[in-house]
């Protein structure tokens, strides 16, 4: 009773006076450094405040920037904008908890000598993390597997020369361009990875290629139905790229 007594005086006494005692101004955190001399005090009672303020509870995480580098099947060929990949992958790792921003990098046509030609200046976005979907009309063209190694070889490099981390997707070649094409084509992604450490989802079109209710009607480019498939199945190697998930 005669330290609450006290403390009434004392509050009563700071009214009058118009100071109020740290005490009682800062609460319980200036309570636990009541008695402390008066400058040290001061300080102590500040950086309390502050990393408060900064606690995880009351931080946000930093939104992440991805780059999707590629060709019609990144640039959402025939499908209305909200359907496309970019969009659809932006919305699957905000629902993922982590806010991000995925620039489309896409451009119909393009192939790894159209990328390594666009490299550059893309990379003025500054992205964290930069997925290469490149690769695919290559094969189409039936064009050299060693220049489109070449290429992304210095996609690749350029990228990380930027401080950007690399998610190579990995393409396959058509079947009726023959075992021997397709085996020098397909070794590409793969052996690239490993040379350059960076992680790699082995076929971008997983689970849609050559399935009719997920293409639509040339066979090539995924409807809506199919882009939510890619996305899902990408989305635990992304998380993982970002430091996401182990």
């Amino acid at each position: 009773m005669q330290i609450r007594t006290r403390r009434k005086e004392k509050a009563e006494s700071g009214r009058k006076s118009g100071r109020i005692p740290a005490s009682l101004a800062y609460g319980p955190v200036g309570g636990r450094f009541n008695g402390l001399p008066g400058l040290a005090g001061a300080v102590v009672i500040a950086l309390a405040l502050v990393l408060s303020a900064l606690s995880p509870a009351g931080a946000e995480a930093a939104e992440r920037r991805i780059l999707a580098l590629g060709d019609s099947l990144t640039a959402g060929y025939g499908l209305p904008a909200e359907d496309g990949f970019t969009v659809r992958l932006e919305a699957a790792l905000k629902a993922a908890g982590v806010p991000a921003k995925v620039v489309n990098g896409g451009v119909s046509g393009d192939t790894s000598a159209g990328g390594l030609a666009r490299v550059d200046w893309l990379m003025a976005e500054k992205p964290d993390l930069v997925i290469v979907e490149l690769g695919a009309n290559d094969a189409l063209r039936g064009l050299d597997p060693e220049d489109t190694r070449r290429n992304l070889d210095g996609v690749i490099a350029r990228i990380q020369k930027a401080g950007a981390t690399v998610v190579l997707a990995g393409m396959k070649a058509p079947p009726n361009l023959g075992r021997e094409y397709a085996a020098d084509f397909n070794r590409i992604f793969p052996e690239l990875a490993k040379q350059h450490k960076v992680t790699l989802y082995p076929f971008f079109l997983d689970g849609v290629a050559a399935d009719p209710s997920l293409n639509q009607a040339d066979g090539i480019h995924p409807n809506a139905k199919g882009v939510i498939v890619i996305v899902e199945r990408m989305l635990p190697t992304l998380l993982h790229a970002l430091g996401e998930q182990g």
